[in-house]
């Protein structure tokens, strides 16, 4: 039987209109921090980091660290289902204002390193396209490379037993992409297959930057190898 109390709870923090738009600006699967979200409701920073604390202490958010920043996320798919539920009921009174995200350089938004492995659209494009086909999971911190992604990988030519058995890094973790504010694939078969797209020739990197192009050929074989369809 629901808690009455825990249920007025939570419908007064999502009841109101400056913790709505930080709600509704989350829905996207995005993660964002306290000065994104303060804009998006056009509150003051203040306000804005006693909205989160509040709802993140209610079980609303979930905070994530990446380096010195925090960002924000939806903790979990019920929250957003409930969301989803109100957003169809205020229609078209919810207008969530678009947010902009990570670096300017469009370069760099595309496509580029993360220390050893790939970020940017690239990077969760490449994720996105291995979850879907079921050859990778991923949580919030942890992920795994199921049979048929190993099968996939070996087929490749990356030796996935090798990078299992020297055993000193995870095999598979999520990385919050810093532009797409989206898990991007890392640990070791990120950085083997962040490899093995520089060694096949499939991405080059600029000069002078982390970002990365995808080549012609790059993109029929992430595409034929991998079921990626960069747009």
């Amino acid at each position: 039987m629901p808690n009455n109390a825990r249920f007025a709870e939570i419908a007064a923090l999502a009841g109101d209109p400056g913790r709505a738009s930080m709600l509704t600006g989350l829905m996207d699967g995005r993660a964002l921090t306290a000065s994104e979200l303060a804009r998006l409701a056009g509150v003051t920073a203040q306000t804005a980091s006693s909205h989160l604390m509040r709802m993140t202490e209610a079980g609303l958010l979930l905070v994530e660290k990446q380096g010195r920043h925090r960002y924000h996320r939806l903790a979990s798919p019920a929250v957003a289902q409930m969301i989803e539920s109100i957003m169809r009921l205020a229609a078209p009174a919810v207008d969530s204002k678009p947010v902009r995200t990570g670096p300017r350089d469009a370069a760099l938004r595309a496509g580029r390193t993360c220390y050893d492995h790939l970020a940017g659209h690239l990077g969760v494009s490449i994720a996105d396209s291995l979850i879907d086909a079921g050859h990778l999971e991923l949580g919030i911190d942890a992920g795994e490379v199921t049979a048929n992604g190993i099968h996939l990988f070996e087929s490749a030519g990356i030796n996935v037993e090798a990078l299992t058995a020297k055993g000193s890094r995870i095999l598979c973790r999520p990385c919050l992409d810093w532009s797409e504010r989206r898990p991007h694939l890392a640990g070791a078969i990120g950085a083997a297959l962040c490899t093995h797209c520089f060694d096949k020739g499939w991405i080059r990197r600029v000069e002078g930057s982390r970002a990365v192009t995808v080549t012609p050929n790059g993109r029929r074989q992430l595409r034929e190898t991998f079921g990626v369809n960069l747009s």
